[in-house]
């Protein structure tokens, strides 16, 4: 979809209420009171009720738009910016694309997005063949405090890089492609084996072979899933076995850098959840604005 074509299909702030509406009960409306999922549209209110309790839920309630005062349609012009450009879009251009008076607000509603890619992308499991290692990102510091510089210091931001390295195979030729499937990246307070070992757990299928390098926090990945295969780090392991993370970890420092800058640690993980899931979703073409507004309408209660 482009923006000539995002002007035809929603015109007006009825029109995109009515396509949002029809992508919650896509999603699944979830009452709040007894966790039902069978309801009823209520046209002149505007609200689903529950045919089990009678309990009725708004348009935004559960979704990522709960709370919010911004128009519906000013949310589909920022989720469409946003889908649209392949690398990003900063607050302060959005805030000139949308022509509205407040940049906080523009800010945080990229961020509401950017929270709702990441849990989009957090229901789905690693499996198969995984790349795991680390990178260090960059930070936003104080300029009137003194921090050392280099790796691992207090101005890089540790991130836990994951990577589905097994190849697409595709179904008519029997050919594999050299393409990575679907990746993660979480920032961690710390390169603990304890902090590694919930990661593991949280984001790859126990049936899954790991590779990695010879870290001493990874020496308990192998009792969370079926193989584990280290190599020692070196020029030719980053070329080979752990390929696909240190491409991912290059591009979304490029990324970053060129459109945002030096981010603050707190939001690094929105950053990188924006990064992840339009990298996860490269093929997708024009169905990732429609992707997208599934991700903002699924209920999150």
């Amino acid at each position: 979809m482009n923006l000539l074509h995002f002007i035809d299909e929603y015109p007006t702030e009825e029109s995109c209420r009515e396509h949002f509406r029809t992508q919650r009960e896509r999603e699944g409306v979830v009452c709040k009171n007894c966790t039902g999922t069978h309801h009823y549209w209520l046209r002149t209110k505007e609200q689903w009720q529950c045919t089990g309790c009678g309990f009725r839920t708004t348009l935004r309630s559960g979704s990522m738009m709960e709370g919010s005062k911004v128009s519906v349609r000013t949310w589909y012009l920022a989720m469409a910016f946003m889908s649209f450009s392949k690398k990003g879009i900063s607050a302060a251009e959005l805030q000139r694309q949308l022509g509205h008076p407040k940049y906080d607000t523009v800010w945080r509603l990229m961020h509401r997005i950017r929270e709702a890619m990441g849990k989009r992308d957090d229901l789905y499991t690693l499996s198969g063949e995984l790349e795991f290692d680390e990178g260090y990102f960059e930070k936003a510091t104080s300029k009137h405090v003194k921090l050392k510089r280099g790796r691992g210091s207090q101005r890089q931001a540790q991130v836990a890089v994951m990577a589905e390295s097994t190849p697409l195979e595709d179904l008519e030729t029997g050919e594999c492609s050299r393409h990575c499937r679907y990746f993660k990246m979480k920032v961690i307070n710390d390169h603990s084996a304890d902090t590694v070992n919930a990661l593991v757990r949280d984001s790859f299928d126990e049936r899954s072979i790991v590779f990695s390098d010879k870290s001493s926090s990874y020496v308990d990945i192998a009792q969370h899933v079926e193989t584990h295969i280290t190599e020692r780090s070196d020029g030719n392991t980053t070329r080979t076995t752990l390929q696909w993370v240190h491409i991912a970890i290059s591009n979304a420092k490029r990324t970053l850098l060129g459109i945002f800058h030096k981010i603050k640690g707190r939001y690094l993980q929105n950053y990188l959840n924006e990064f992840c899931y339009k990298l996860n979703r490269r093929y997708f073409g024009e169905r990732l604005f429609d992707r997208l507004t599934l991700a903002i309408a699924k209920c999150y209660w």
